[in-house]
């Protein structure tokens, strides 16, 4: 493979700028720009070292930044190749005059990711173990980084071979009672493999549910607020964040686009959604985001309704009630800090068996009730991540729910009392799915296409 180079750190001036390089002439063409203050042949050079020099142009000597390079010699390095990262000061036209220098000294322009497709391609890590990487570089939340971590330590990986051995040991076990078929020990390797299969059924069923907490912790709680108008959304939303976010009016129908917003609490995501407000209206533009609305609350993780406390309820709050009724939905009622009319007790809230806080979006109050409220109605506090097999990736959880479906044809063949050979059909088809996750059977698209999500120079 060539070797490449390419600027790692994020574009923009910075206290340092690293530019990295890998490959088998790596070091070579780091002697044509690198002058070292102390000059040693890279043999007397230890990996995992670094030497203070300057970088120079190639052709006419001129000294274009003092810095630190950093050497890693193959097989002990991120790709597993020679590998260097000249660690410069930042600021874009730095970095790229060095780049420069090492794409016209012999370096290629990496693509995105390529550093980490190869430490992939050279079995260093996995597939699983890779997407750990770009999940780590992409989290936003304390909890999703630990997931990420959990993935990059390969605690994933070594759950899907555990599953790949006690299929192997299955499949081993077919394979001899069709070799020797006078033995007659068909009956007891389908008993046995009944057993095994079950348990393996039950360990893939508990990663592919864990992918609820795993979108949890990746994606966020997708929260929609709605509420007929003047309800108190938009206060609601301003003090969730802090700040005056969205427009607050006596005005009705002052919103009328939805307005969206991340906010974190103890370490969980929420994308928040601010709604207009549901009412009949012959105002198109109203209706239009009326509907919208309507639309995003049936979409959402949860629903945030609220209800104007100092009011009795009237029959957009009903519309309201029976679009949550189905839903995952707290119930808020606001302002409290001027009325009290006690709608908690109305016979329809009640009926609904849905959680219910008392609020003054306008002083706060009752704000951290309601984060407590949907922490534990996500059971979000008791989210375990010591094993670290949590499925946070789409991916993964597709290939895991086809090997149970695989799982399943296979149990149904003994039930059935089909031949061995059917059951191991069924068996090679779990082994082939789960081992996509790792990258042990996955085509080239499909790596291509994983690692043009990270960014350049990783």
């Amino acid at each position: 493979m060539s070797t490449i180079a390419a600027i790692s750190t994020a574009t923009g001036a910075g206290g340092i700028g690293i530019i990295r390089m890998s490959g088998k002439e790596c070091f070579s063409i780091l002697e044509k720009i690198f002058n070292p203050i102390k000059k040693e042949s890279i043999d007397q050079i230890k990996g995992y070292t670094m030497k203070y020099g300057h970088i120079v142009d190639s052709k006419t000597g001129e000294k274009i930044d003092e810095v630190l390079v950093s050497y890693f010699k193959s097989p002990k390095s991120y790709t597993t190749e020679n590998m260097c990262e000249i660690n410069s000061h930042g600021g874009t036209v730095v970095e790229r005059r060095i780049l420069e220098q090492c794409l016209a000294n012999g370096a290629e322009l990496a693509e995105p990711g390529e550093f980490t497709k190869r430490a992939f391609l050279n079995g260093r890590i996995d597939l699983c173990e890779a997407e750990g990487i770009i999940d780590l570089i992409n989290s936003k939340t304390e909890s999703e980084a630990k997931a990420s971590i959990k993935q990059l330590e390969g605690n994933l990986s070594k759950k899907i071979n555990e599953i790949k051995e006690k299929i192997l040991d299955i499949m081993a076990d077919i394979e001899a009672s069709i070799d020797y078929p006078e033995y007659d020990i068909e009956e007891t390797t389908n008993e046995k493999a009944k057993r095994i299969i079950i348990k393996i059924k039950e360990e893939a069923e508990k990663l592919e549910k864990s992918f609820d907490t795993g979108k949890i912790l990746k994606d966020g709680i997708k929260t929609a607020i709605i509420g007929k108008p003047n309800a108190g959304k938009s206060s609601l939303l301003n003090a969730i964040l802090n700040e005056d976010r969205a427009i607050v009016s006596e005005i009705e129908g002052t919103t009328r686009d939805t307005i969206e917003e991340y906010i974190n609490i103890k370490g969980i995501t929420l994308k928040i959604i601010d709604t207009a407000g549901i009412r009949k209206t012959a105002d198109k533009i109203e209706e239009i985001g009326v509907n919208k609305a309507i639309s995003l609350a049936e979409d959402s993780d949860l629903i945030i309704a609220i209800f104007d406390n100092t009011r009795d309820l009237e029959e957009e709050d009903e519309r309201i009630l029976d679009l949550i009724k189905d839903k995952k939905a707290i119930i808020l009622l606001n302002k409290i800090d001027i009325k009290n009319s006690n709608l908690e007790n109305n016979d329809k809230i009640k009926s609904l068996n849905k959680p219910v806080v008392k609020i003054s979006a306008k002083n706060n109050e009752g704000i951290e009730e309601l984060y407590n409220t949907i922490l534990n109605m996500f059971e979000i506090n008791e989210i375990e991540m010591s094993d670290g097999n949590v499925i946070t990736n789409i991916r993964h959880k597709n290939q895991i729910t086809k090997a149970i479906s695989a799982l399943d044809g296979a149990l149904n063949t003994i039930e059935s009392k089909m031949p061995v050979d059917i059951l191991a059909i069924y068996l090679k088809q779990t082994l082939e799915e789960i081992s996509s996750i790792t990258g042990d059977n996955v085509s080239q698209d499909i790596i291509d296409e994983i690692f043009a999500k990270f960014c350049l120079g990783k």
